[in-house]
């Protein structure tokens, strides 16, 4: 057997991927599917759309490849974490939509918890602070919002997941309720340093152990699924940013690595060591594999990509979001005006939920060049802040950035994080280290590849990006984007 098929199921796509023993691509099929914003700040998707484009791309992408199922070793899956799904185990038909990560709606939930004191167990436990970011709150919300939910999850008929446990259900018919280790410690319902769901928590929730997914390993096989054509092993789960970091073959301690997708997501390997960190970043499960946890710090950008979608589609400057970058590069800089892309609150390392978008600075010569390049040097500058905030908990001095997700295709967003961080940016031949990841993990469990360090050896460099930008510049450019900050935080009332 010659593949491994990818499933990564995104925030605003699905997508697959064939690799072959190389790492290299040999097809992709990708399929966008509807968001769905019941009011402000809610954002759900059908699970049952998440589930047919998953399927469908699947097939795609094996057709494309001329791959018949036989010749695929493994599938590996990665997705968009924190997202919770409910469903009916007799049936497999989802109570309501996904609550998506980006959601807000249970942020007065978490106001509550911190009123009674409890983020600091929390967050002791699971390494996370309490944010409406994580799954437990959205579990609550469901069963305390539609009809019949808390009587049927207490009678053992419904099941929870993340998307990976709703794709392997649908996958294996049924049969295997499954998560791993590392979209587990998303939850907030897991004690990573235990390494299991954990009463006290599912207590404070609400949430009946019965509807939880086994937690397996990283990278082992969990079953068969046929709807391919032939019976082909599910061998490897990850949350998306984990299994990017493992595509990254940033396996050693103190390497990290930077996604830039509609988030952005930094993390930092820790190895076996948990740091708690002092700087509002969140510390999380890396992967379990072989019956041993790795650890990475982790910072949190909920808007990144995403603010190029809204120039795109809510203010209509361009046509397609790659056009962004001559736009942005037909100025030499932004004209004093900052953004502040706040549209989902703050992440890392502010979690400020009720912070809201804004931008500073504008002036009768302001044009939409300069809020295009305004919105490059956010993310640049966002992902500074996570940075600053990793070096000072991990007490390591980072040496490079290995980059990848959709944006980091964009030169120009590229040097300017190179000039604003101070250290290279690296991107990778294969910038699909979502995927890439999620292979691995499938391919490892199966023998495919052998060791992790077959994988390290097939990382490539496609481009380096060496910071150019003067130290007063840089700092200059920090600290007028600390004041736009200060206008963003705490705009909604609580």
């Amino acid at each position: 057997m010659k593949h491994i098929l990818a499933l990564d199921q995104g925030t605003t796509s699905s997508r697959a991927i064939v690799f072959d023993h190389a790492g290299s691509i040999v097809a992709v099929a990708q399929k966008e599917f509807p968001q769905i914003f019941p009011k402000p700040g809610w954002v759900e998707h059908d699970p049952r759309d998440i589930w047919s484009s998953q399927t469908g791309v699947a097939a795609e992408a094996l057709t494309k490849a001329n791959v018949p199922a036989t010749d695929v070793a493994a599938i590996g899956i990665t997705n968009q974490r924190e997202t919770a799904v409910v469903w009916d185990r007799a049936t497999g038909e989802p109570v309501c939509n996904a609550i998506v990560w980006q959601d807000r709606r249970t942020a007065g939930i978490c106001d509550r918890l911190r009123a009674r004191k409890l983020d600091r167990m929390i967050r002791r436990k699971t390494g996370l602070v309490v944010d409406a970011y994580f799954s437990a709150t959205k579990v609550q919300w469901i069963l305390e919002n539609v009809k019949g939910a808390r009587a049927r999850a207490k009678a053992g008929e419904l099941a929870f997941g993340t998307v990976d446990s709703w794709l392997v259900w649908n996958l294996t018919g049924g049969r295997v309720h499954v998560t791993d280790a590392s979209n587990a410690s998303r939850t907030m319902l897991f004690d990573i340093a235990k390494g299991e769901w954990d009463d006290e928590l599912l207590k404070i929730f609400g949430v009946p152990r019965s509807m939880l997914p086994e937690v397996r390993s990283s990278s082992e096989v969990y079953g068969n699924t046929t709807l391919l054509g032939a019976a082909i092993p599910i061998a490897g789960i990850a949350g998306d940013q984990q299994s990017a970091l493992f595509g990254q073959a940033c396996t050693q301690p103190g390497m990290a690595k930077n996604t830039y997708g509609t988030g952005c997501f930094m993390l930092m390997n820790t190895g076996t060591k948990r740091i708690t960190s002092r700087n509002n970043l969140l510390t999380t499960v890396a992967w379990r594999i072989a019956g041993r946890t790795e650890y990475a710090l982790e910072g949190s950008i909920f808007i990144a990509g995403a603010v190029v979608q809204w120039l795109r589609d809510g203010l209509e400057f361009f046509r397609a979001s790659a056009d962004v970058e001559a736009l942005a590069a037909s100025v030499t800089d932004t004209g004093g005006v900052y953004l502040v892309p706040a549209f989902a609150g703050l992440g890392a390392p502010h979690w400020d939920q009720y912070a809201r978008g804004t931008i500073v600075g504008l002036t009768r010569g302001t044009t939409k060049a300069h809020i295009a390049r305004a919105a490059l040097e956010a993310i640049a500058l966002q992902t500074m802040d996570v940075l600053k905030a990793m070096e000072a908990d991990a007490g390591i001095k980072l040496k490079e950035l290995r980059v990848d997700g959709g944006a980091s295709a964009n030169n120009l967003l590229m040097q300017l994080q190179a000039d604003l961080l101070g250290v290279p940016v690296i991107r990778p031949k294969v910038a699909e280290t979502t995927a890439l990841g999620a292979a691995y993990l499938a391919g490892l469990a199966v023998g495919f590849w052998k060791s992790r360090a077959d994988i390290a050896r097939q990382w490539q460099a496609d481009k380096r990006f060496a910071p150019k930008m003067k130290t007063p510049e840089r700092k200059r450019i920090a600290g007028e984007w600390e004041r736009a900050l200060g206008r963003a935080k705490a705009w909604e009332e609580a």
